[in-house]
């Protein structure tokens, strides 16, 4: 079905007034439009004891601790269950959406962020015949088929070939954007073809997913996510690099352009155009690096740069501007569209920014051409302690109000929870050591998302990839 701008869902007030993430420790933020509490003193943020499902209790499989009443179900992991051509699943679980299945199912389309030449891992995407774009390359897309009363479980390669899948997008014609996470270009560490781009994965129709193919008018750079503006038909990604930050684009579709299942795909490579940011602060002054932004409220007006060259054969895109010309933040994640806008994480800044923090989430308003700082993090000074929190990634908007975080950071890892009245509180923390007793070392969250029908959480662990599906007394959230 073709979808015009017109068909896209009624766009909401714009105010991004759903979410709001506090800690223990520093000062409230009182600037118009804030909803974060903000850790003046640079401490670890840490749980609203009071907020929440109550504490986690320790699981005696050593994978996931979680609140009284909640359980998890393992769907798939890596090198032990089995795609329905035989091979294991693959490694490395990322970035993941959720989409309602036929006779009660549900499909997950889950990325694997598998770098580089396909012998560097055990359990590599397998290469299915008509599914591959690079066979060098060790990364791709499994789709997952999940009963909602548990029980039956099948798993197919959804894209193979592609190249550090880390997160994507789920689009509103129902389809998944999976992203490349590299810029590697072909003969560079043993591909064939080049990498840096976004591809369309359709759950249904796996027809559709053959012969895959870039969609160039994106751009080639380090992908990490992207949301589609349900109103106007643009699309924001987000990059994930440094030396020079990274950048946030915008993609605005030619005139006439329809969206709809694979329409992204015929798009010429130089289809439209894609935008990089230029920031102003409330007294009309450029702002060099997002990280700046110290206090939550802070709104910045965005102006946009066309980029010269989209496909970077020459120079990476972020490097084709001088630093007086775009805006750029360091570890660019995860996005989510909700409220009328799209929600950004930066997971973190250090000596490669201007001002160092463990974490923001921004608000951009298209409407208003306006991004506001909801979420502000200091520097966790102990990322070994239970409840201190650092480097937020993937994000969501939950049914029961406010975000669920994925957590990114040093030490140990949670999913947890932010409520619209300015608290944090703990949804699970993964209990699996990939490290040593001595220097125990516990893998990121990645992928969280709820069902369509709200019941279930789903969230993996990265490594060595492990698909959850989390469920429990849900309810709604001061």
């Amino acid at each position: 079905m073709a979808l015009t701008r017109r068909d896209f869902a009624k766009r909401s007030a714009c105010t991004g007034a759903g979410v709001a993430l506090a800690g223990s420790v520093g000062a409230l933020g009182t600037a118009p439009g804030a909803l974060a509490m903000e850790n003046a003193q640079g401490g670890a943020d840490r749980f609203d004891p009071a907020a929440g499902y109550g504490p986690l209790l320790s699981d005696p499989a050593g994978i996931l601790a979680l609140p009284q009443g909640f359980s998890y179900r393992v769907i798939t992991r890596s090198g032990v269950t089995k795609l329905e051509s035989g091979e294991t699943t693959p490694s490395h679980h990322d970035g993941t959406a959720t989409f309602e299945g036929p006779r009660g199912t549900t499909l997950l389309v889950n990325n694997h962020e598998l770098k580089g030449p396909r012998s560097d891992w055990e359990h590599p995407v397998p290469l299915t015949e008509g599914l591959v774009y690079d066979p060098a390359a060790a990364g791709g897309c499994t789709v997952v088929e999940v009963h909602r009363h548990g029980g039956h479980v099948a798993e197919w390669v959804g894209i193979a070939g592609t190249s550090q899948n880390c997160a994507g997008g789920r689009t509103p014609w129902g389809t998944w954007l999976t992203c490349e996470e590299t810029a590697d270009k072909a003969g560079q560490h043993g591909m064939t073809k080049d990498h840096g781009y976004v591809f369309e994965v359709d759950p249904y129709d796996r027809r559709a997913n053959l012969d895959p193919k870039p969609i160039k008018a994106l751009g080639r750079y380090e992908h990490e996510a992207v949301v589609v503006d349900t109103h106007r038909g643009d699309l924001y990604l987000t990059e994930d690099a440094s030396d020079p930050n990274g950048l946030f684009y915008r993609w605005v579709p030619p005139h006439g352009f329809r969206h709809g299942r694979g329409q992204l795909r015929k798009l010429a490579d130089d289809a439209g155009v894609l935008l990089a940011p230029k920031c102003y602060d409330s007294d009309g002054r450029f702002v060099d690096d997002l990280s700046r932004a110290t206090r939550t409220g802070t709104v910045y007006r965005v102006d946009w740069a066309e980029v010269p060259d989209r496909d970077a054969q020459s120079k990476p895109v972020r490097e084709q501007f001088a630093d007086d010309e775009v805006t750029r933040a360091r570890k660019l994640e995860g996005m989510w569209w909700a409220d009328g806008g799209a929600y950004i994480v930066a997971s973190y800044a250090r000596e490669e920014s201007p001002v160092q923090h463990d974490g923001q989430v921004w608000f951009y308003c298209p409407r208003r051409r306006t991004l506001t700082l909801k979420v502000l993090l200091g520097v966790n000074k102990n990322p070994a302690a239970d409840g201190a929190l650092d480097g937020p990634d993937n994000i969501t908007v939950s049914p029961y109000g406010g975000l669920i975080i994925a957590e990114d950071g040093e030490g140990i890892q949670h999913l947890f929870g932010a409520t619209e009245s300015g608290s944090t509180y703990p949804i699970a923390r993964n209990e699996l050591n990939v490290g040593t007793a001595a220097e125990p070392e516990f893998s990121e969250f990645t992928g969280v998302v709820f069902s369509p029908d709200g019941r279930t959480l789903f969230a993996n662990i990265q490594t060595p990839g492990i698909m959850l599906a989390i469920t429990g007394p849900w309810r709604r959230q001061p």
